[in-house]
């Protein structure tokens, strides 16, 4: 399928809606990376609702304007992760824990369900999943202040 003839718009809902090279409209698409961590503007997977794929995008930049743009503004959306900045204070060193942290987007509060939900990524980057599942990531835990590390140690 040639991705360069397909067309991504919203609906009146809000919904994506793909309309691909035969003229077939897909209502409420999601993209999905295909390696989100190691090749963040890599492929692109287009999902319908019933979870199989609607089209593969190898190489995103090859879209018209306009929907790489509307791409773009989804993946961003559903990719929202807030990077901690800071480890304030965490309410025990088991599991689950409360955690106040302080990210770019401000101080919250997670809770850790298990020490599983911290996984590594490539060098010291770390994905922190909280108990409503939202991930937080910490892009290089060695560049963390002191007390910060400290904590974070506890549960690595």
């Amino acid at each position: 399928m040639n991705t360069l003839s397909i067309s991504l718009q919203r609906d009146a809902h809000g919904r994506l809606v793909l309309i691909d090279a035969e003229g077939v409209e897909h209502v409420g698409v999601v993209p999905v990376r295909a390696f989100p961590l190691s090749e963040p503007g890599g492929p692109v997977s287009l999902v319908g609702t019933d979870g199989r794929e609607r089209l593969w995008i190898d190489r995103p930049e090859t879209l018209p304007a306009a929907a790489r743009e509307l791409l773009d503004a989804e993946l961003a959306r559903r990719e929202f992760a807030p990077v901690i900045e800071r480890l304030l204070e965490v309410s025990t060193f088991s599991t689950p824990s409360t955690w106040t942290i302080d990210t770019d987007r401000g101080r919250t509060t997670l809770v850790l369900k298990g020490e599983e939900d911290i996984r590594r990524l490539n060098g010291s980057a770390l994905l922190i999943t909280d108990s409503q599942g939202i991930g937080y990531r910490i892009a290089d835990a060695k560049a963390l202040d002191r007390r910060s590390k400290r904590l974070l140690e506890r549960f690595l």
